[in-house]
């Protein structure tokens, strides 16, 4: 069985077929850093690395482009308050972004572009779409772009001109010197006299910035060529930003060219309603941190669909903490040999199988349990070491299975060791009061005492 994915600009599954065989050239829209990461960033980080490994695991190479938005009106303004540049409050953003995604075992992109380094084929593009007549200059000095003049406009969300209301971020303003249409965009942003020096750029079009949308056609296209496999990002990006990608890209290209697949993830809910800062249900990934271990919110991702809705609370994440503590249980109880995957397994058949299609993790993940119920039950240290390289594919199961239970722990070790050789003590003297004492209190600073026929382990609870 062969890859397929579910191409939204098609809205069907599709057969996977890079253009160049062997070789899958990737673009994803990444963060504006104007503020740190939240949920939803981490649920688009962690898809689009899941879908880069089950490439490379499938024997592709893959070129990874990830880009930054680091020159954006929410930059300019945070600068401003912080009274920083916009420089240093971009590099401090980056720092932060990266921490987070290498917490959570999120491999780097091949390339990460900042926009701020593109802005020269940026403006190559917006010259190209003048001369096509497609953008025009406003009287206020912007640089729009002509929706009604791009024949394909809308097909990515599926609605026609007449239905699609404009996005958050084109601004609805069709008086004197501003946009012809509602639905036009901004392609070049004239400079404004209170706006600091380091937000604009010299230009044929006069001082000013890029727009928001013409940076990732500028920047893909540069570092992937005209035509490339797959785009993806965050459902919230289909419309406008996605669509208005298209229009501009195919119409300084022409038809055909840009992305072939288009993906998108689905959104983050918090307790069943849209995580959002007015609602006071915002949280990032630092936040999360706090309560949960990296490598549980990342499985909490992994679980689910990365198309389906993903519903945030701590009593799922409580849960997604002890169903991965099960397999780590395995993998501590039947130490793992390296094996290379044999995908004619049974189980790495099904998990291929769910992973072709269209990335199934939740199946996959599934196939990871019913794993770890064998290595308990046969206790083969060959099917134990499947069990670590397949979770692996994913970006789990990869530390050690007793650091990663006793960690969390209230206690440190020595604290730990000389209350379970109290409790041992205890029991010789047939003392069995004071041994459930001790193990009722370890209980309650968060320490499970484990017997067994070799002696007495421990392990954080869940």
């Amino acid at each position: 069985m062969s890859l397929r994915l579910y191409n939204t600009l098609s809205r069907s599954l599709l057969p996977f077929a890079p253009i160049e065989p062997g070789h899958v050239r990737m673009y994803v829209c990444g963060m504006t850093v104007y503020d740190l990461c939240h949920l939803g960033h981490a649920r688009s980080m962690v898809a689009f690395d899941v879908v880069q490994r089950w490439l490379k695991a499938s024997g592709y190479k893959v070129t990874y482009v990830r880009n930054i938005t680091d020159i954006d009106d929410k930059i300019i303004k945070r600068a401003l308050e912080n009274g920083e540049t916009i420089r240093h409050l971009t590099d401090r953003m980056i720092d932060a972004l990266h921490q987070d995604a290498d917490a959570l075992g999120i491999e780097r992109p091949q390339h990460e572009p900042r926009a701020t380094d593109y802005v020269p084929q940026m403006l190559s593009m917006i010259g190209t779409l003048e001369s096509k007549g497609l953008a025009y200059r406003a009287g206020n000095g912007d640089v729009n772009y002509a929706v009604r003049k791009f024949p394909g406009y809308g097909k990515l969300s599926g609605k026609s001109l007449d239905e699609l209301n404009a996005g958050e971020r084109v601004a609805l303003n069709t008086e004197e010197g501003g946009k012809h249409d509602p639905l036009d965009f901004v392609l070049w942003k004239s400079a404004k006299p209170a706006e600091p020096e380091d937000c604009k750029w010299d230009s044929a079009f006069g001082s000013g910035r890029p727009g928001w949308h013409i940076e990732c056609s500028a920047m893909s296209c540069e570092l992937l060529g005209q035509t490339f496999d797959i785009h993806g990002g965050g459902a919230d990006l289909q419309f406008p930003h996605h669509e208005n990608e298209i229009a501009q890209s195919q119409g300084a290209l022409g038809e055909g060219t840009f992305a072939r697949y288009w993906m998108h993830n689905g959104f983050i809910n918090v307790d069943n309603e849209k995580m959002s800062k007015s609602l006071g249900n915002f949280f990032t990934i630092r936040d999360v941190l706090k309560a949960f271990d990296a490598e549980t919110v990342r499985f909490f991702v992994v679980r689910s669909h990365y198309r389906s809705p993903l519903n945030y609370s701590d009593v799922h994440l409580q849960d997604a903490k002890g169903a991965l503590r099960r397999l780590y249980t395995a993998l501590q109880t039947v130490e793992p040999v390296q094996v290379m995957i044999d995908w004619v397994n049974p189980y790495a058949a099904r998990f291929k199988a769910a992973m072709d299609e269209d990335f199934g993790t939740p199946e996959a993940v599934a196939v990871l349990f019913e794993l770890a119920s064998e290595v308990n039950r046969s206790r083969s240290p060959e099917l134990a070491g499947l069990l670590k390289v397949l979770g692996g594919v994913l970006g789990l199961l990869q530390s050690d299975p007793t650091t990663y239970l006793q960690s969390g722990a209230g206690l440190d070790e020595v604290a730990i060791q000389a209350q379970i050789q109290a409790r041992a003590d205890a029991k010789a003297a047939k003392n069995f009061a004071e041994a459930d004492r001790i193990r009722k209190d370890l209980l309650s600073q968060g320490i499970l005492l484990k017997d067994s026929p070799t002696g007495t382990t421990w392990e954080a609870k869940a």
